[in-house]
């Protein structure tokens, strides 16, 4: 999986069990529950204003949202 954001959040399933929020290879977060994950997440991400990436179970990206400042349509 290549993320051309290290700074994103990534919520993803944990092998032992439950779900993490992870930002630049650390673990920021354990949850039971993947919507406990996106919600921690979530946040974060708006903090960071940065991408939040949800993954679903086989560790495929399911969902992207983007909190920062989003340069769209480009100045001219």
């Amino acid at each position: 999986m290549a993320d051309t954001n290290p700074a994103s959040v990534h919520t993803t399933p944990n092998p032992k069990g439950g779900w993490d929020n992870q930002k630049n290879g650390r673990k920021l977060s354990h949850h039971n529950t993947k919507d406990e994950a996106e919600k921690q997440g979530r946040e974060e991400a708006r903090q960071s204003e940065t991408e939040h990436k949800i993954h679903n179970k086989d560790g495929k990206i399911s969902e992207s949202n983007s909190y920062g400042n989003d340069p769209f349509p480009p100045k001219g």
